[in-house]
Parts: C-alpha cells; structure tokens; sequence
C-alpha cells in the first residue's frame, strides 16, 4: 500500500515536472529536494526575489489506491501559495483557488475550495496545464507583488 501510494506521488512529481516544470524554472522557481515532504505528497517550488523576499508555490496531492474493498477513486491535488517579505517578516498564504475566485472573481473553477482530481495520465495533464496557466496568470505575478486583487 505504502508503494503503490509512493509510486503515485513518484509518477506525479514526474508529470508535474513534464507539463509546469519549466514555466516554473523559468520565472526563477526551483523546486525543494524535501524527500520527507514528497512521502507525504507535498511539492514546493521557491523562489527568492532580490529584496530577499521569498515565496512558493505548494502542491499537495492525495493518491488513490484501488484496494480490494474500494474501487472508482480519483486521486486529486491542490496548489497553494505563500509569500514572506524580508523587512517584516510577514507570511500571507492563499490556495490558488481562493486567490482566484474570491479575490479576483473570475469563476473559471467551481469553488475557492477546489482540488483538481483525475484518474489517468490525460486527466492529471490537463488538471496540471489548468493549474500552471493560473499559476502563471494570478499566482506569479500576486506572488512577486505586481498584481493585487481589486479592492471591494
């Protein structure tokens, strides 16, 4: 059971790194060598800006296992985000959802509160490229402070 969930959380880095891997490289975001974390499905992306800011980008996946008492299960992942700056030491941190839906308004997923899910290697791709053009619209750019959601 441990390997099969282990395999998964293997196969999903791997895709993770196929489909957003060099977007994220090439906005200066490499991703942490945290095994302890990846046991547990977590997959941080960092980046620290001149002003020694820093923020990250988190993946959390939960993988379904078929068993012999369960079957029909998809496996899903979130995205979360975090930011610290360096003068006060403030952590803000927001799902990509969240950041999406509540504070901008674009209704492009269901809820604040979404997790991507998918079943096969087509599904968790397009879960992926989904995630990684919002990353790139909204995440990045509110991440380095360049895009604040409007004021209500």
């Amino acid at each position: 059971m441990v390997q099969e969930r282990q395999a998964g959380q293997d196969y999903f880095r791997a895709l993770l790194r196929t489909v957003i891997g060099q977007a994220l490289d090439a906005a200066g975001y490499h991703l942490q060598r945290t095994p302890l974390q990846w046991a547990g499905g977590r997959y941080r992306f960092v980046k620290t800006f001149a002003d020694r800011s820093q923020a990250w980008i988190d993946f959390q996946v939960l993988v379904y296992n078929e068993t012999e008492w369960s079957s029909g299960g998809s496996s899903r992942f979130t995205v979360n985000l975090g930011r610290i700056t360096s003068g006060d030491s403030q952590v803000v941190r927001r799902s990509l959802s969240q950041l999406v839906v509540e504070d901008f308004g674009v209704g492009i997923l269901p809820s604040a509160d979404h997790w991507w899910s998918y079943r096969d290697t087509d599904t968790l791709a397009q879960g992926l490229a989904e995630a990684g053009h919002l990353i790139v619209g909204y995440g990045m750019p509110w991440l380095a402070g360049a895009l604040e959601p409007p004021s209500k």
